[in-house]
């Protein structure tokens, strides 16, 4: 079970047990394109042996340019063991949220949610939840009181974590300030299954199968089966990084194009900003600069963390994938600041 405090004690709770065997099997399908990448780059080996100093860090994987240049696993840990990516599952549900408007599941990010889920309103709803839109879910702009922090344990142990959500009172308004909640992307995955009649993790298993390497290996679920929008996902180090060098290469896998033109744009731009560090913040995604290259990421607790710098002035684009211990904090410890200075590092030399 999900403790009061919104952390497991240690593998995620309340996963479906054949998903680690399918994974698994994923996995050992991608093996040979994993094998197939590039590892003749040995310039960043000092820097990541040097990283074995951080006592957080489980497994660090660069992408650069259409190969994986290095994957390191510390202490016990592989580049292959499946983590608990925390919130950087959030950018995963931006991804879906982008597809599903291109292929018309959405109507677009000026969509008001409530058309989706009116069947989970509360019978007297603020007039003002009309007006929060896909949108704003994914900017973190729906002015709803936040269900992250220290409001987590006490949402997830709601009965139903969807009409919870809908039913807290507006601190702020529509389109407002930045209100970090994992509630506003657990409304848009529950969004996702009512419109296309699919779990969001069968969406993710189809619309993001192109993607060599990508694999999720268990997420939990809200107690009416809704997968859990924006935490508490088990991936590899490795299948994190195929997703951050998915949006790299923007948004192709191989010759198809997985993410719709023109959504990696999108997500890139910001609409706000986090109060507690300043980041930029677009759909999902912060937004940065670190070695003079703008820097987009997701990051969850613990120090889970997708690093993508695009393509810019001559410089090829790198997504660099890092794990962490998911139960140990990283921002209040300046772990989180120690993880940007690694990958800022890093996007210097390669």
């Amino acid at each position: 079970m999900i403790s009061r405090r919104g952390r497991p004690p240690g593998y995620p709770a309340r996963m479906d047990p054949t998903l680690s065997r399918r994974a698994a099997l994923s996995l050992a399908l991608a093996a040979p394109a994993l094998i197939a990448a590039r590892r003749g780059d040995a310039r960043p080996t000092e820097i990541l042996d040097e990283a074995a100093a951080l006592p957080q860090l489980r497994a660090i994987a660069i992408w650069q340019a259409g190969d994986e240049i290095a994957a390191r696993g510390y202490g016990r840990f592989t580049a292959d063991q499946p983590t608990n990516i925390k919130s950087a599952s959030k950018s995963i549900v931006s991804a879906l949220t982008g597809i599903a408007i291109g292929r018309g599941v959405f109507a677009g990010v000026d969509q008001p949610v409530a058309q989706i889920l009116r069947d989970d309103l509360p019978e007297s709803p603020d007039p003002r939840l009309g007006r929060v839109t896909v949108g704003h879910l994914l900017s973190m702009q729906a002015g709803l009181e936040r269900k992250s922090g220290a409001a987590y344990g006490r949402w997830v142990s709601s009965p139903n974590w969807v009409r919870d959500a809908l039913a807290a009172p507006f601190v702020a308004e529509p389109g407002g300030r930045m209100l970090y909640s994992t509630a506003s992307t657990h409304l848009l995955s529950a969004a996702l299954t009512r419109a296309s009649g699919r779990s969001t993790l069968e969406l993710a298993r189809d619309w993001l199968g192109p993607v060599p390497g990508f694999a999720i290996a268990g997420w939990d679920r809200d107690p009416q089966g809704i997968y859990l929008g924006g935490n508490q996902m088990a991936m590899s180090t490795r299948s994190l990084l195929a997703f951050g060098a998915l949006y790299a290469a923007g948004g192709l896998a191989g010759q198809e194009l997985v993410i719709p033109q023109g959504w990696i744009g999108e997500s890139w731009v910001r609409r706000t900003a986090s109060a507690f560090t300043g980041a930029g913040y677009g759909y999902g995604w912060f937004l940065d600069r670190m070695a003079g290259r703008q820097v987009c990421y997701g990051w969850g607790y613990g120090g889970q963390m997708i690093y993508v710098a695009p393509a810019e002035r001559g410089q090829p684009p790198v997504a660099i994938a890092v794990t962490s211990d998911p139960d140990a904090p990283s921002g209040r410890t300046g772990y989180r600041n120690q993880l940007h200075d690694l990958a800022g590092r890093l996007l210097a030399q390669l």
